[in-house]
């Protein structure tokens, strides 16, 4: 409010009388309106003031309380892809034990991948419901295992999550387990053959020993009643359940501990002459006949002899298994047509009742076979010995007509 110029108030100071106070009187108000004035003017610039600091205060608060919801929200989205990316299921039920949420692992682990993910509660999986009966509401932290559709195995763990709510929030996380118990129980198979097969070669070991010495007398019975035909079909009975066991212990002993073998240059035709001779009492003792026509040339081959008799010997005990009396069984030695300076093929043909379509793929599995008294071990230890000889084992088969065995070895080089 703006004051009397000062040459006014010296004309109006003088005057004297009634007038002259009544003028004193409102230089006086003037004086002390201009007075409240000027403090209301400095009242106003401070409440500008602090107007204009609580305003910048403001901003600042609202500012930061920006940057916190943003921080806030970028914290949630990335805990939400925590779990979302987490390679185990979690499950999350209120008090109720109604489903909250439904990360996408525990839609995979339990079957529920087209579930809708706005809606947990109506992607709840129906299987769901029976295996939280079976919870125990008490049991948090030791996991439990679950039996989904009964391929697929879940270890779960049962947690409380503490909120304001009276009981909390319930947290199942969930762990696949099928590949760990599939672990589990092969190494459990392993061990077990393990153990198996090294009681089985001990055995073997001690059986081979005396075995060898019953052959032996076998062969010198053989020779001394050799004039005694009505004794001489006993002797035969006894060398061939002798060497049909002989086989057995063979085979036992290579599949489980065959070391590398030693191959020595090996008159291919003399081997398989000494394998017919040596089966020949298994012939007469099934009642079948052993054809063998040598070729007029010579074979050498690279070969452990033990080893590739044994081959030669299995294949042709399947045969006799396969045949029934009165049947033949054609070994046949030529060079291989594909590789004729190279290759020789040996041959084993039965009359058998030959092998079905979709058993050929698997009869070189150790343990397979159709025969109740045969243990499974003959096609596969001679697929094995084979292969360490270098050479490969081929089968044709028709059911009813019989089956061929094909043995392509490499020949020495001269």
């Amino acid at each position: 409010m703006q004051t009397l110029p000062v040459d006014r108030q010296k004309k109006l100071a003088p005057l004297a009388g009634p007038r002259n106070s009544s003028r004193r009187a409102l230089a006086a108000a003037f004086a002390s309106f201009n007075q409240t004035a000027g403090a209301l003017e400095t009242s106003y610039a401070r409440l500008q003031t602090e107007v204009s600091r609580l305003r910048h205060e403001l901003e600042e608060k609202n500012r930061s309380l920006a940057q916190s919801l943003e921080e806030n929200q970028r914290m949630r989205t990335y805990l939400a892809r925590i779990v979302e990316g987490l390679p185990c299921g979690v499950l999350v039920f209120d008090g109720e034990m109604d489903l909250r949420m439904l990360n996408p692992a525990a839609s995979r682990l339990l079957n529920a991948d087209n579930a809708d993910s706005s809606s947990p509660k109506a992607s709840f999986p129906a299987m769901l419901g029976p295996l939280l009966d079976e919870l125990p509401q008490a049991d948090y932290g030791h996991e439990q295992e679950w039996v989904v559709e009964g391929e697929r195995t879940l270890g779960v763990t049962h947690a409380r999550l503490q909120t304001e709510k009276p009981g909390g929030d319930s947290i199942l996380i969930l762990r696949d387990l099928t590949e760990a118990k599939q672990l589990e129980r092969e190494r459990e198979v392993s061990r077990r053959s393990q153990a198996l097969a090294e009681v089985a070669t001990l055995l073997a070991h001690e059986v081979r020993n005396p075995l060898g010495s019953l052959e032996l007398f076998a062969g010198l019975l053989a020779d001394a009643l050799a004039e005694q035909p009505e004794l001489q079909a006993w002797i035969n009975h006894v060398q061939a359940g002798l060497r049909s066991l002989a086989a057995t212990v063979n085979n036992v002993l290579q599949f489980h501990s065959q070391p590398s073998a030693h191959l020595l240059p090996v008159d291919l035709l003399r081997l398989v002459g000494e394998t017919v001779d040596f089966l020949r009492p298994l012939a007469r003792q099934k009642e079948m006949h052993l054809e063998w026509r040598p070729p007029m040339e010579a074979l050498s081959i690279l070969a452990d002899p033990s080893r590739l008799q044994q081959a030669f010997f299995n294949l042709a005990l399947n045969a006799f298994r396969a045949m029934k009396p009165g049947g033949t069984l054609r070994i046949s030695v030529q060079r291989n047509g594909e590789c004729r300076q190279s290759a020789v093929a040996v041959a084993f043909a039965d009359q058998g009742s030959g092998i079905r379509a979709e058993n050929l793929e698997k009869i070189f599995e150790p343990g397979f076979t159709t025969q109740s008294s045969s243990p499974g071990l003959g096609l596969a230890v001679t697929r094995k010995v084979i292969e360490q000889h270098g050479g490969t084992i081929q089968v044709e088969s028709q059911e009813g007509q019989g089956t061929t065995f094909t043995l392509t070895l490499p020949l020495a080089e001269q």
